[in-house]
């Protein structure tokens, strides 16, 4: 609202913005409606002009060859003279400059005012890059919240005149809800994110709609984009193109799967047998090294049967050098045989995995140690379905004996 002052000559405006808030609002002497009378617009010489910190008074004026506009940034509180408007002072003759009043709108724009505004897209379908015949219908909400950061760009595309506040954000709502849908439309094909994963997603499609709309809002309206927050992208899941998705993209992620878990268990046997291969030589080695302690011990004794026969040094001495030998040749099978086991590109011992349904998706498979985990996590407990080779179907959790201790940190469900 405006406030008058008395200074000296005859009355004054006192020119400055009260409302709070505003984004852009219309200044008028005596509470005028906007645009009621020419008088609105004819401001004195000699008036004072209150700007605050992160607001821009705009003087416009009306020329034959179109607008023309003077800005003057806040904070500024000083009375209207030439040197305040550089554009106005070629445009009034001098000789008037101080005795008479000049026309012009004034608009106050606000620098600091952050809007945020709600957007919400109804269904419509998306696609699978993998499956491009089943089409999915998602939804999507959240909030964008925006400034004025380039005011002069900003009244080069909107008009100041009977500027309404929420008609604008309704054009924003209007302009970003076509954005966003065809974002989240090419997000699968453009990112390779399967639709049947969106939901978990949201982040990366987040980042993705953040910023085509700050280009593109700035571009079209003038203003700064400083957060698009995506609050959920919901899937009809009684759409006949969810469940035909679902179907056979669970029926895919078994099989790789169950190639996965075949592909270890060969390899497991291959190991088994080579490390059968290494008993089979120690055995033989042992052999060798029984029949060289015989010896050892016929070479003490001289090689002969008789009371006679004495010990003899140099048997002994060569019988203790074959048994070293054989038993060197021992500890390096033995070594080779462990080492073996170890290395690179042989397949990993036989571990315990499930595979687990988390949010109607096949996920895993994971051992023992990561179903801890995630059971103490939350993301695990004796209602989750798993399934490992050699299973016929799945199962809940706590129907499995081994898997007791890894549930063992998950609190029993409240008694009914």
């Amino acid at each position: 609202m405006a406030k008058f002052g008395s200074k000296k000559g005859g009355l004054m405006d006192v020119i400055r913005c009260d409302e709070d808030p505003y984004l852009v609002w219309k200044w008028r002497p005596k509470g005028q409606a906007a645009n009621a009378t020419n008088k609105e617009n004819s401001i004195r010489w000699g008036s004072s002009l209150r700007v605050k910190e992160s607001e821009v008074a705009v003087f416009v004026y009306a020329q034959k060859d179109g607008t023309v506009q003077d800005f003057i940034e806040g904070p500024f509180d000083e009375t209207i003279k030439t040197a305040n408007l550089p554009v106005l002072a070629p445009i009034i003759s001098l000789a008037y400059a101080g005795s008479s009043p000049f026309q012009a709108e004034i608009y106050f724009i606000n620098l600091a005012q952050i809007i945020q505004i709600k957007f919400g897209v109804p269904y419509f379908n998306i696609f699978d890059p993998r499956f491009p015949s089943f089409g999915v219908p998602v939804a999507v909400r959240g909030t964008i919240t925006f400034r004025i950061a380039d005011y002069k760009e900003f009244i080069k595309l909107r008009r100041l005149i009977d500027f309404d506040l929420e008609a604008f954000k309704t054009q924003i709502q209007d302009a970003a809800r076509n954005y966003i849908k065809n974002a989240v439309t090419n997000a699968p094909k453009e990112n390779d994110i399967p639709v049947i994963q969106i939901e978990t997603r949201i982040g990366e499609i987040n980042e993705l709609v953040q910023n085509r709309l700050q280009a593109r809002l700035q571009n079209e309206f003038g203003v700064l984009v400083s957060s698009v927050d995506i609050g959920a992208i919901e899937i009809d899941m009684e759409s006949e193109g969810w469940n035909q998705l679902k179907a056979v993209t669970i029926d895919i992620d078994t099989k790789n799967m169950q190639d996965m878990q075949r592909i270890n268990m060969k390899g497991a046997e291959m190991q088994v047998e080579g490390a059968n291969f290494a008993v089979h030589q120690l055995n033989q080695q042992a052999d060798v090294a029984k029949t060289a302690a015989t010896s050892l011990g016929q070479m003490g004794q001289g090689g002969g049967s008789g009371a006679g026969d004495s010990f003899n040094p140099a048997g002994m001495m060569a019988g203790m050098a074959m048994g070293g030998a054989v038993g060197g040749q021992m500890a390096g099978m033995m070594n080779t045989m462990m080492h073996g086991i170890q290395q690179p590109g042989m397949p990993p011992p036989p571990v315990i995995q499930y595979s687990v349904i988390v949010n109607e998706q096949v996920t895993g498979p994971f051992n023992l140690q990561q179903l801890a985990q995630m059971a103490q996590s939350g993301q695990f407990d004796r209602q989750s379905l798993v399934w490992k080779q050699g299973m016929s179907d799945w199962a809940a959790a706590g129907t499995i004996a081994e898997l007791t201790e890894v549930l063992s940190s998950v609190p029993p469900p409240p008694p009914a």
